[in-house]
């Protein structure tokens, strides 16, 4: 009995950690052949060689076109063509609106939302030759409401929303489909506090996520099951969006 992604090839980015290496070892799980990307080369080539002839691992810079073009063409060349592009790369730090560095906001934009728009670009002409695809773009809590601190992260993933939404108008007649995932407090190194700190009991669910629960919500959207799902937003906040009233005891 085949996976859920049996057949198909993946791009991830940021998948040298956290919820890029999650998503990336259940693609393979579930049948992918993947192109595992990051920064961080060596860690990202130790997934990657931790998943054996079904994955791959490159150094990849997001904001780079020249460096989106040789990720596909490895795709391609490797494993046949990309199906699925799942745009999790990302940088993030708090810090208030009257405190930031224009320099820093601008390193940011260009690694949460200028690579995730190059990589849409990039993967067109191959998802197009497999006849389709689907591409999730993840986005953040921080992209449906705003966050204190977030000024800089959150024009990144309110930017990552928006243009999930025109790009599934426009690519949804290609048969790609672009949706995009919202996490909440997800208990990876980006996660600023402690994963059992006391402000998660207030949220509906009552605890911080884990990165195997994003990466469920993404494999969703990555296949099949999915057929009739462009533009949607999925929040995966543990009920974060839901609303701000805290738990009353009972």
């Amino acid at each position: 009995m085949g996976g859920r992604l049996e057949g198909k090839v993946a791009i991830v980015t940021g998948a040298a950690r956290g919820q890029g290496e999650a998503e990336a070892r259940l693609f393979v799980t579930e049948g992918a052949r993947v192109v595992a990307t990051d920064v961080l080369t060596d860690a990202v080539e130790e997934v990657a060689a931790d998943l054996g002839d079904a994955a791959i691992g490159l150094t990849h810079d997001v904001a780079d076109p020249e460096a989106w073009a040789a990720v596909v063409a490895m795709a391609v060349e490797r494993f046949g063509g990309v199906d699925v592009l799942v745009n999790n790369a990302g940088i993030h730090w708090i810090r208030a609106l009257a405190d930031e560095d224009p320099a820093d906001l601008e390193r940011l934009l260009q690694v949460n939302l200028v690579g995730p728009y190059v990589g849409m670009q990039a993967v067109i002409p191959a998802m197009q030759a497999r006849g389709g695809g689907s591409i999730v773009n993840i986005s953040s809590f921080a992209g449906l409401a705003g966050v204190w601190g977030h000024s800089a992260y959150g024009a990144s993933k309110w930017g990552l929303r928006g243009i999930t939404k025109t790009a599934a108008i426009e690519l949804g007649p290609m048969g790609i489909r672009v949706n995009s995932v919202h996490p909440g407090p997800i208990d990876t190194a980006m996660l600023p506090v402690p994963a059992d700190a006391p402000m998660f009991t207030a949220y509906p669910l009552g605890r911080a996520g884990t990165a195997e629960e994003v990466a469920e919500a993404v494999l969703f959207l990555a296949a099949d099951a999915s057929s009739y799902l462009t533009g949607a937003e999925l929040a995966v906040d543990g009920g974060l969006a839901a609303g701000t009233v805290p738990r009353v005891a009972r």
